[in-house]
């Protein structure tokens, strides 16, 4: 199902059924919103893939493209299992704070607890982009504060975005 390529000793990517993928057809949803999308409990692959299906089905929602899955190593907190993330660019209707809470009810559907800063975790969606605003709020910063330091993030944003 996935076909898998090393890009170096401790990073890997795999290519899968929607991960990379592009819409056919273009949204008239307002806002264009960049996610990183992660996780290292469980099936993290399949759980990417229904986090696809679940956000197709979501009317205030249209998928644009996704990107390649790699599977890096953590970081923080180190003594874990290495992470899967991958980016989803949605368009949606949605304003920033009312994305990031339906954001934090997906993860808590998919199984997600916060225990501890960079803990091991069933799903992890972050914000990276929102059109091209700027958001600074105690719950809430964008563009994501450190997006451009992670290859987790540049990795699969690579070929997405134009």
């Amino acid at each position: 199902m996935y076909r898998s390529r090393r890009l170096r000793d401790d990073l890997l990517s795999f290519y899968g059924l929607h991960f990379p993928y592009t819409a056919k057809r273009k949204s008239s949803l307002p806002y264009e919103v960049t996610l990183g999308i992660g996780g290292n409990l469980g099936d993290v692959r399949r759980r990417f893939e229904h986090l696809f299906f679940m956000f197709k089905r979501e009317k205030q929602l249209a998928v644009m493209q996704t990107g390649l899955i790699l599977k890096n190593p953590p970081f923080g907190y180190k003594e874990q299992d290495d992470f899967f993330n991958s980016i989803i660019i949605v368009r949606t209707s949605m304003q920033p704070k009312a994305f990031l809470r339906y954001l934090q009810r997906i993860e808590k559907k998919f199984g997600r607890k916060r225990s501890f800063a960079n803990a091991p975790r069933t799903l992890d969606l972050d914000i990276l982009f929102f059109d091209n605003r700027e958001v600074k709020t105690k719950d809430l910063t964008i563009p994501h504060a450190s997006w451009f330091e992670r290859e987790s993030v540049l990795i699969p944003l690579t070929g997405v975005r134009g």
